[in-house]
């Protein structure tokens, strides 16, 4: 699996962009940012295309750019967990009200459960609910390739916040260690912001989850 990193807006939202190794032109892409002319403008120029948008949460700085990938590609199917439904409708839920510019998504998006598998332009992944940080959080676990994709449940060396509506300290904390600390170590953690990690490093240093 081939993984592009895009770091997005003013709140630097980590987007993927995956890849399958045969090097075909569908991909699947994890998170927007606020605004996805970045990213838009890569996958036209690479002639790429989206297959799959799944969203590990619903807060506006990884939804926003939403709009944006669907006007350009119609046919893209969204993918969010269901406990999510009402932060993605919601401005005031996802905090794009307090972002200056509410919105809420729109089109029809599939919601999945535990352990439901997503699998899109060759590319296979595992829901994981973490909630914590928003109710519906969830996380995407590449078994094959050994990495997890966190949103803004783990971070290298930190967690998300969860001073938000619908964010609970404690749950976060269970889902980290329900989650992802039981994955294999070599683990690659990809977060929604911030740089790469593995399980392994997090379980020994993460003061916040330990």
């Amino acid at each position: 699996m081939r993984i592009k990193t895009f770091v997005l807006g003013a709140f630097q939202t980590n987007s993927y962009v995956l890849r399958s190794e045969d090097s075909s032109t569908a991909c699947v892409v994890i998170d927007t940012g606020l605004t996805a002319d970045t990213l838009t403008a890569f996958l036209q120029a690479k002639s790429y295309t989206p297959k799959a948008l799944i969203l590990t949460h619903g807060h506006a700085d990884h939804i926003a750019g939403v709009p944006e990938l669907i006007a350009l590609w119609p046919e893209l199917t969204v993918y969010a967990h269901q406990a999510e439904a009402s932060v993605l409708s919601d401005p005031n839920l996802n905090l794009s009200t307090m972002a200056g510019t509410p919105m809420a998504i729109e089109c029809a998006v599939q919601h999945v459960v535990q352990d439901q598998i997503i699998e899109a332009a060759g590319i296979r992944l595992k829901a994981l609910h973490t909630p914590g940080h928003t109710q519906g959080g969830m996380s995407l676990y590449a078994e094959e390739r050994g990495v997890v994709f966190s949103g803004d449940t783990l971070f290298a060396e930190s967690v998300g916040r969860t001073d938000f509506p619908g964010g609970s300290q404690a749950t976060l904390i269970q889902s980290i260690r329900d989650q992802l600390f039981v994955l294999p170590d070599e683990t690659r953690v990809y977060p929604g912001h911030g740089p790469s990690t593995t399980i392994g490093h997090e379980k020994q240093h993460n003061p916040y989850a330990n």
